[in-house]
C-alpha cells in the first residue's frame, strides 16, 4: 500500500522515512519520468513557488530544481544568501550582517510553498553537523515544506537519484545484489560526507548487500552506520567494512566510488586539512581502473559528479559501457520532481 500523509513534510534526510513511503517517492519519480518522456503534460505544482538557497555553488541540484518545478507547472526562485542576508543561528546573529532564521523562514512561508537548502563546508566553518542545525532551524519555524539539497550529513535527494537509477539497471528486487560504496583518492580534501552516507542510507532499505570500502581514518558517522545496520536488520541485505578497495570490488554488481574527507564528526571540531592533505596522499591508489571493474560481476559505475578524472577514476571507466553516470545526473530531475509533487 503506497504512503499517503506526504503532504507537507520536511525532506532534511533519508532516516526520518520508511521504506513504504520512500517507495511511494519513486513510483511518484517512475512515473513522472514515463509522462516527461512522452511528453506528456503534469502541472502537479501549477502556480508554486520553491525558494531555494545555496550556500554552496551547484550544477545539477540547481538546475534539477528549478527544471523540475518549471515542468510542474511552478517556479523556483534562486537566491544566493549573500545577496539577500545570511540567516544566523540563535546566538549567531550580527545585526548588520544577518537576519534570524526564524524571520527569513516565516516570511518566505508567507509567500511560497518550498524551501529548499544546500549548505555544508567552507560556509559552516568544515564543522560537521553545523549545516543540519541551519536545516532544522528552518524547518522549526516554516509551516511550509523544507527540503536538503546536500548539507554536511546526508544528500537525500541525490540518494533518491541513486537508488533510482540502480532500480533501472538491476530491477526492481535487489535482494542479493551486492552494492559497494568506496573511497576514491582526489586532488582536493574538501570533499562532505554526505553523498556516501546518503547512498548507504538508501541502500539500507531495499535488501542490497552493502560493502563500505574506505583507508582508515576516512570513516563515516558512527550514526549513520548504526542506523544502517538497523536498516538491514529490519529490511534484510546485510553491511560490512572493509579496508581495501580490491577486496570490495570483487564481484560487486554496482560500483559508486567517491571521494570523502576525514571529517571528525563531533560536531565540534573543525577539518585539519593538513592531516587530510597527508592521508589523501598516502592513498592515491584508490582510484577506479579498468582493472578494478573487471574484479566486479560486470557491475555498473556510478558517480555523483563532478569526478577528478584521473585521480577517482579512469577516463576508459566513467566513459566505458558500464557507466551509469549521465542517467544517475538524469534522475536527479525526475527523483525531485516526484518528492515534490508529494509534499509540496
Amino acid at each position: 500500500m503506497a504512503a499517503t500523509d506526504l503532504r507537507g513534510r520536511d525532506f532534511l534526510t533519508i532516516m526520518d522515512f520508511d521504506r513504504e513511503e520512500l517507495e511511494t517517492i519513486l513510483e511518484t519519480a517512475f512515473d513522472l519520468k514515463r509522462k516527461f518522456i512522452r511528453g506528456e503534460p503534469h502541472e502537479l505544482l501549477k502556480g508554486k513557488t520553491l525558494f531555494m538557497f545555496f550556500y554552496n555553488r551547484s550544477l545539477r541540484t540547481r538546475n534539477s530544481f528549478e527544471a523540475g518545478m518549471t515542468q510542474l507547472g511552478g517556479h523556483a526562485h534562486y537566491l544566493e544568501p549573500e545577496a539577500v542576508y545570511t540567516p544566523a543561528l540563535p546566538g549567531e546573529e550580527k545585526a548588520y550582517a544577518t537576519e534570524r532564521i526564524a524571520d527569513v523562514a516565516r516570511v518566505l512561508a508567507e509567500m511560497g510553498h518550498g524551501i529548499a537548502i544546500r549548505i555544508y563546508g567552507k560556509p559552516t566553518g568544515w564543522v560537521y553537523g553545523k549545516g543540519r542545525l541551519v536545516l532544522q532551524e528552518f524547518a522549526r519555524w516554516a509551516r511550509i515544506p523544507v527540503i536538503n539539497m546536500e548539507d554536511d550529513v546526508d544528500h537525500p535527494c541525490q540518494a533518491l537519484a541513486d537508488i533510482m537509477t540502480i532500480m533501472e539497471k538491476c530491477g526492481t528486487d535487489l535482494r542479493g545484489k551486492r552494492f559497494v560504496m568506496s573511497w576514491a583518492y582526489s586532488g582536493s580534501v574538501e570533499k562532505p560526507l554526505a553523498v556516501p552516507q546518503g547512498a548507504i542510507m538508501i541502500a539500507s532499505y531495499f535488501g542490497l548487500d552493502i560493502t563500505l570500502a574506505h583507508p582508515k581514518g576516512f570513516d563515516l558517522d558512527p550514526n549513520i552506520l548504526n542506523f544502517v545496520k538497523r536498516n538491514t536488520k529490519k529490511y534484510g541485505g546485510s553491511f560490512k567494512i572493509v579496508y581495501d578497495m580490491d577486496e570490495a570490488f570483487k564481484d560487486a554488481d554496482i560500483v559508486y566510488p567517491k571521494s570523502w574527507t576525514c571529517q571528525p564528526t563531533d560536531g565540534k571540531t573543525p577539518l585539519d586539512v593538513e592531516k587530510a592533505k597527508a592521508l589523501f596522499e598516502a592513498n592515491r591508489h584508490w582510484i577506479t581502473t579498468v582493472e578494478k571493474m573487471k574484479l566486479t560481476n560486470d557491475a555498473i559505475y556510478m558517480h555523483c559528479l563532478p569526478a577528478d578524472r584521473g585521480m577517482e577514476v579512469t577516463d576508459e571507466v566513467i566513459d566505458g559501457p558500464n557507466s551509469v553516470i549521465i542517467e544517475q545526473a538524469g534522475n536527479r530531475l525526475h527523483a525531485q520532481k516526484g518528492l515534490m509533487a508529494l509534499i509540496m
